[in-house]
């Protein structure tokens, strides 16, 4: 009797060890993912923005280099909740670990391929169209990146530590940012940027490209080798193959009634980050306080270092009061504290360096701390037959309204100074977001 005791023993140490391993395996997975994802989406920002030039037939107006400059960006933009509904059905119909190996194959080769594309000198107006084709296809696969690889962990977490697993996931943004900055710094030193036929025009800017191509394989293969199923969508799918689509499904009853409340807060939240990771540092830093490159590079590096933290302690402090009430608590705190803030960068004259770098850190930790518990709680909402569809969906689709914030500033500058917009917009966002989470329940305690 002792002897089968012992037996029984080790074999639930045994297994308790492999679930551990696997668990390590699927949260590191996913904190690379979007290390990875959000690396691939900030070379065109940082790395190819000062050579659009090289793709543009010469001697354009500025409203016409505007308007093609914003079409790289935006065509990833459409492209992502396109691949975030493909591959969250292909996660929630064969598997979240395939999905992953997937999507993120799939944007290491677009990713390479976009590293060897010839300029207007060699194709004309054919290596623009390419670019811009290649940039909304890698935002399919982008799209898909986290729709597999985030439930993945978070069905693997236990329910505990499921906070701080998807403040961690979500940390790898402003690592990632952090980085290209640094890489694209180190390319524009050792290769500089003068002219059409300067080194950096010619083929310096691929290696960034070239960078993020090689980390999606090294991923790729690191799923491959290193990350098992979701044990929690094998018992519920018996591992098998689903003939049904898993959109049916969210698209009724409770489920599509969750997507909706998930959509309206995240169109909330989303509109606050936007003005924070866009308007931010091309508007307000560059155009209000006429900060210099070295200026503004050195706030924004300083703050996406504070953020990395910060993003850990939100979803830390929403398992510890609730996800719900840790949004119920900080969308007010945006709409109130965070517009004021932002009222006093825009219009306080003559602001030293260091109240401007102090009062943008704050600004963008309160902004931005729902994103610390987001991951986790869109994961909560949804039941695991739809969740890698609803998270992919709930997540990307609602990206859309608020990334034309832009006409949105347009448009209220007729009531008030241009400047005054943004704050508008952020207390808003906030508004919805906070109205958002209202409508939805408390998920820090639910069992998959």
């Amino acid at each position: 009797m002792e002897t089968l005791t012992a037996q029984v023993g080790a074999h639930r140490a045994e297994s308790e060890q492999s679930i551990d391993v696997k668990r390590k395996s699927a949260i590191k997975g996913a904190f690379f993912s979007e290390y990875i994802d959000m690396f691939d989406i900030y070379l065109p920002v940082v790395a190819l923005s000062p050579v659009l030039f090289y793709f543009q037939p010469p001697n354009l107006s500025s409203g016409t280099e505007t308007i093609l400059a914003s079409l790289v960006f935006i065509t990833t933009l459409l492209g992502r909740p396109l691949g975030a509904l493909l591959f969250g059905i292909m996660a929630d119909s064969i598997g979240r670990r395939k999905a992953s190996i997937y999507s993120v194959s799939g944007f290491g080769v677009v990713t390479l391929l976009i590293a060897c594309l010839p300029g207007y000198q060699t194709l004309g107006i054919g290596a623009y169209v390419l670019l811009v084709l290649l940039r909304f296809i890698d935002g399919i696969f982008l799209g898909g990146g986290y729709t597999g690889a985030m439930p993945l962990a978070i069905e693997y977490s236990k329910k505990h530590q499921r906070g701080f697993v998807g403040g961690l996931i979500i940390s790898g943004f402003p690592a990632a940012y952090v980085s290209i900055n640094l890489v694209t710094m180190l390319v524009f030193f050792l290769f500089p940027l003068n002219g059409l036929n300067s080194p950096y025009v010619q083929w310096g800017w691929r290696i960034p490209f070239i960078i993020g191509g090689v980390l999606a394989a090294f991923l790729a293969l690191y799923y491959i080798f290193k990350v098992k199923e979701s044990e929690i969508w094998e018992s519920e799918t018996g591992g098998e193959k689903r003939e049904k689509l898993a959109l049916t499904d969210l698209l009724r009853g409770k489920s599509g009634r969750n997507l909706l409340q998930v959509l309206l807060m995240m169109s909330g939240f989303w509109l606050t980050q936007n003005i924070i990771t866009i308007y931010l540092p091309t508007g307000l830093l560059v155009h209000t306080l006429h900060l210099s490159g070295f200026e503004m590079t050195s706030t924004l590096l300083i703050t996406y270092c504070v953020l990395f933290f910060s993003y850990i302690g939100s979803g830390m402090l929403g398992q510890k009061i609730g996800r719900r009430r840790f949004f119920l608590i900080a969308g007010p705190l945006i709409a109130v504290l965070g517009s004021a803030l932002l009222y006093v960068l825009t219009t306080v004259p003559g602001l030293s360096l260091g109240t401007i770098m102090l009062l943008v850190g704050v600004l963008a930790v309160l902004v931005t701390s729902p994103w610390g518990v987001i991951v986790t709680y869109i994961n909560e909402r949804f039941v695991t037959d739809v969740r890698a569809t609803g998270f992919g969906m709930g997540f990307s689709l609602s990206v859309i309204i608020p990334s034309f914030y832009a006409f949105y500033m347009d448009w209220l500058s007729a009531l008030m100074p241009l400047a005054l917009t943004s704050v508008v917009l952020l207390a808003l966002g906030a508004v919805i977001g906070t109205l958002g989470a209202y409508m939805g329940p408390e998920t820090k305690d639910v069992d998959f």
